[in-house]
């Protein structure tokens, strides 16, 4: 198959239904709804929702109908993004090659719009979007979402991740905070789509094998990327975790080491899937996206 224009497709997919379910501008909110949409469109390679409808779809089902729960990764990712980039976090004037929400909007508008866009991400979860997905499983997906976003996951591992800067920590710390920080939310998103598939407990295994993979394998690649690209490639300040004297993985190994780590990842998220079909190909062919990305 060729990812590349699977990729695109699942991503106007994305963008429409993103499109069709945030608030437009208007009213008295028009400034916090610019802002949250500022963000959320300017730009990106909308990997997290397409993770959860390829997961969907590695399980032979069309995710047309659960778009909503695809889209709210998106919300949710951008809101980590916005809080990321503040002066009180990591102090990032770029995201996606614009200057980021609080650069234009100040930090008070940034904040709250990064607390619209999780909070929205949630409203998503909940939508009524398929008789085939009843309560049970729509509060497993918006649990699984919740401790992948909280103190045992996204928040938790960037919480780590500052309290860390410039300190030596263990290699066990580090994975655990790039499987916090990075990973908890892609696994989520993959865990996701398989409850929309409703796989078997061997396969929502399978699968959460290969979420974690990836999102490792994703983190990793990060921190690569941060040391070998430009900014301008990168559409962030490149070099800013040697500036923060942030714990990476070519920190710990170097950069040849830490690509064969990368592969490593990858390679084992791919053998998660040894008992699917080629209907998980396009989650096979993500992984290899992942680790030869370029931004």
């Amino acid at each position: 198959m060729d990812i590349k224009t699977y990729l695109k497709n699942k991503k106007n997919l994305v963008e429409q239904a993103l499109e069709k379910n945030m608030p437009a501008v208007g009213g008295v909110l028009a400034p916090h709804v610019e802002a949250m949409r500022y963000s959320l469109f300017a730009g990106g390679k909308r990997v997290r929702p397409i993770l959860c409808i390829a997961a969907a779809e590695a399980l032979k089902i069309e995710p047309a109908p659960f778009m909503p729960i695809a889209c709210a990764f998106e919300c949710i990712h951008t809101y980590s993004l916005i809080h990321d980039d503040l002066p009180a976090m990591d102090n990032d004037d770029l995201r996606r090659g614009k200057p980021t929400c609080h650069k234009v909007f100040g930090e008070a508008e940034a904040i709250l719009a990064g607390d619209g866009l999780l909070t929205y991400g949630f409203e998503l979860l909940s939508l009524p979007c398929s008789a085939e997905l009843g309560a049970e499983k729509k509060l497993r997906i918006i649990n699984l979402v919740a401790r992948a976003v909280g103190s045992q996951g996204m928040v938790g591992g960037q919480a780590l991740d500052i309290a860390s800067e410039g300190k030596d920590i263990s290699f066990k710390t580090l994975r655990y905070l790039h499987s916090c920080k990075t990973g908890a939310l892609i696994t989520a998103a993959v865990q996701a789509g398989a409850v929309i598939g409703q796989a078997t407990e061997q396969e929502f295994t399978a699968l959460t094998t290969y979420g974690n993979n990836i999102g490792l394998a994703f983190q990793i690649k990060d921190d690569l990327l941060n040391v070998e690209s430009t900014t301008e490639e990168l559409g962030k300040a490149a070099g800013s975790d040697a500036e923060h004297d942030k714990a990476t993985y070519p920190a710990f190994f170097g950069v040849e080491e830490t690509r064969k780590k990368a592969a490593d990842a990858v390679e084992q998220a791919i053998a998660a899937l040894e008992n699917f079909d080629n209907h998980s190909d396009p989650l096979r062919e993500l992984a290899q996206y992942i680790l030869y990305r370029t931004k």
